[in-house]
């Protein structure tokens, strides 16, 4: 179904001095202004097109791709405040506007939110919400323990960071379980370590039980010596920080992988890293 705020596969109808029309279904016939046409679109083809509305409420097309699409969650940065609301840049020329009944507290130029992108059905517009809370579900009953899943740094908090999970429930990673930096509007995969009672979810960057994430993480580091001409520059001497820039995890866990490898004779350990065995 085409629908405005979406991605849709549209036919190329007719070209005139202001674009290309497409075929927009409910819409009539849409216009891709000519710096989106592909230089190989003719009439008769079909291109995949973002549709949204301009200043004056018409729906036109464009080859851009929005940070957020109409149901998904989407870090972006306050580009504007006037007396209505707040303008986000959302990666299309129009920015995404955000109502002040919208907003959790009252939106700055040049700070970051994460903000939920719908179609308000009074206006028929496509717009942002700050207040993130109100789209969030109850995790489903088959997610499970050390399930992997895709997170978006949504906001911090005193314990650590709220994440938006798979982009439908909340999840908490906390400040001692974190090595290494990361930041509001980060995407990145994290582990599911506990589901509470309430739906919360308690997120960790790697998988939990020892077994499991050695297993996973020794693998991890014998492949990177071995793509690094068969020697690391990493050892148990070496910085935290190094260690979680190679390998988005932490020193303690590093260096029980390398064991692991080095009891399998898989690996020598020396002053100055780590060699794979021939």
């Amino acid at each position: 179904m085409i629908k405005v705020g979406q991605h849709a596969d549209l036919e190329a109808i007719k070209i005139t001095p202001q674009g290309m029309y497409l075929d927009g279904g409910p819409y009539g016939e849409v216009l891709l202004p000519n710096k989106y046409i592909p230089k190989d679109l003719e009439p008769g083809g079909t291109l995949r097109v973002f549709l949204y509305t301009d200043s004056e409420d018409r729906v036109i097309a464009t080859t851009l791709k929005p940070k957020a699409t109409i149901g998904k969650f989407a870090v972006m940065q306050t580009v504007d405040v006037n007396k209505v609301g707040a303008f986000l840049d959302w990666g299309l020329e129009k920015d995404l506007f955000v109502p002040f009944s919208q907003q959790m507290v009252d939106m700055e130029r040049g700070r970051y939110y994460c903000v939920y992108v719908y179609n308000d059905e009074i206006t028929d517009r496509v717009v942002g919400s700050a207040k993130i809370h109100k789209f969030i579900s109850l995790p489903p009953e088959d997610l499970e323990v050390n399930q992997k899943v895709d997170i978006l740094i949504a906001q911090t908090t005193d314990l650590g960071y709220r994440a938006v999970v798979n982009q439908s429930y909340f999840g908490q990673l906390y400040h001692n379980e974190i090595f290494g930096k990361i930041y509001v509007g980060q995407e990145m995969e994290a582990y599911i370590k506990k589901i509470r009672e309430d739906g919360k979810i308690d997120l960790v960057l790697q998988k939990t039980g020892f077994k499991n994430v050695i297993d996973d993480i020794s693998q991890t580091v014998l492949t990177a010596i071995q793509d690094n001409d068969g020697f690391l520059p990493l050892n148990d001497k070496s910085a935290p920080e190094d260690i979680y820039q190679e390998f988005k995890f932490s020193k303690k866990i590093f260096k029980k992988a390398v064991g692991q490898l080095y009891k399998n004779k898989l690996i020598t350990i020396e002053k100055d890293g780590i060699r794979v065995l021939n």
